[in-house]
């Protein structure tokens, strides 16, 4: 198995500077993972980091919060799609999900998709802070609205991927939409268990670690 493919090689944190990105980017050539993560402003660097490579560039919307409008997040999705993105993780309004604004949420989903076109949009829920049935519901939603992954967590919550949430989640999309795990993925034999589980991409700052089957840093998402 080829983990390095299921890796979007990922630096979020408020701190981050060029350079690391530089290295970062860097990295994933190296190891030819199948993507980097990173935040709006540094999609145009990575982009040109990453041009004579086969490694592509995602871009995180609406993060970590996803409380910003939902004209915010389709300008923020076109801007990086503009500037080099060809992959978008966006956050939903987690507190439109706890307070049933279905109609919401799903359109919102729908509307950054449109915007987007053909690039692949990732929807992050935040399990941490949601019930089952919440994550269940958000999982409906972005089938609906046409989304080509769910994703677990942002990272930044209270809690990362939890091997419970991603079978709640693969019940219910099965092979309508894809999954991505992310948040406290740090070793080998978790990463390949979510695999097994059905879990197509990985979203870790431990890529370097889990493919050459280290461990990294725990603090470090």
């Amino acid at each position: 198995m080829e983990i390095n493919k299921y890796i979007d090689h990922t630096l979020l944190k408020p701190t981050a500077s060029k350079a690391q990105i530089i290295e970062l980017c860097k990295e994933a050539e190296l190891y030819n993972f199948y993507a980097v993560c990173v935040n709006g402003c540094y999609v145009a660097l990575a982009k040109n980091q990453l041009k004579n490579t086969a490694v592509k560039v995602a871009a995180v919307i609406g993060f970590p919060l996803g409380a910003m409008t939902t004209e915010a997040k389709v300008y923020e999705a076109k801007d990086c799609v503009n500037n080099g993105a060809s992959e978008i993780d966006m956050v939903i309004n987690i507190g439109k999900l706890i307070d049933e604004e279905f109609d919401y949420i799903e359109n919102e989903i729908k509307e950054i998709k449109q915007a987007i076109g053909n690039k692949v949009l990732k929807v992050i829920f935040e399990n941490c802070f949601l019930t089952a049935e919440q994550i269940k519901k958000a999982c409906e939603l972005s089938i609906n609205a046409g989304a080509d992954y769910v994703k677990t967590s942002t990272g930044f919550g209270s809690g990362g991927a939890t091997i419970k949430d991603v079978k709640l989640m693969k019940s219910v999309v099965e092979n309508k939409a894809q999954i991505k795990a992310a948040g406290g993925i740090r070793d080998i034999t978790t990463a390949l268990e979510y695999i097994e589980l059905g879990v197509t991409r990985l979203g870790t700052s431990s890529g370097v670690s889990l493919v050459t089957k280290g461990v990294s840093d725990k603090n470090n998402y």
